[in-house]
């Protein structure tokens, strides 16, 4: 389940975790294939199921949406093996091309192949700097309260900026849809 929602963290931690001896490889690998596959196969399946409605309209207008597309059009087939490992287009991928004439077959095929490709890589990843990581981490552990701090000062002023922007927008709104006072 976290391969498929959250990815290549959670499949590298599972990597490490191999490292240490917790976990077997191929089971952790082909396990986080699984998450992978299935939560792609969802998303395409939402893009080709509900590609007339709001949400998915909605997604075919941000810029990553776009950009799928134009790979996906230069190059489907590769572009439906890679986009997994591609930055920022996890998500968004399989929705976009559930909009494609792609078929079902030719989409779960490719998608299988390339889930247990991602699911080796990651966990090898996290295998093989399974001790770097742990260091690193072991290193920030120290300096945790200070992180702490400075990640609530951020998120608490993320929110005040947020909502002073929302209120802005909403003053402009109700100014523009004052209606015309009576003769």
């Amino acid at each position: 389940m976290g391969a498929g929602i959250e990815g290549e963290t959670v499949v590298v931690l599972s990597g490490i975790m191999v490292h240490r001896g917790l976990l077997p490889f191929f089971p952790a690998a082909m396990v986080a294939a699984a998450g992978s596959f299935v939560a792609d196969q969802l998303f395409f399946l939402l893009g080709r199921s509900f590609r007339e409605r709001p949400f998915v309209r909605r997604m075919q207008h941000r810029p990553t949406f776009t950009k799928a597309m134009a790979a996906f059009n230069k190059h489907p087939t590769l572009f439906v093996f890679a986009f997994r490992f591609l930055y920022g287009l996890r998500t968004v991928s399989p929705i976009a091309i559930g909009t494609t004439r792609l078929s079902c077959m030719k989409f779960l095929a490719i998608n299988a192949v390339a889930a247990v490709v991602w699911g080796l890589v990651f966990v090898t990843l996290g295998y093989c700097f399974g001790n770097a990581i742990e260091r690193a981490f072991g290193r920030l552990h120290s300096l945790a309260p200070i992180l702490a701090i400075a990640l609530v000062v951020v998120a608490v002023g993320a929110i005040l900026l947020y909502n002073r922007r929302r209120s802005l927008a909403d003053d402009r709104d109700s100014q523009i849809e004052q209606p015309a006072p009576l003769a």
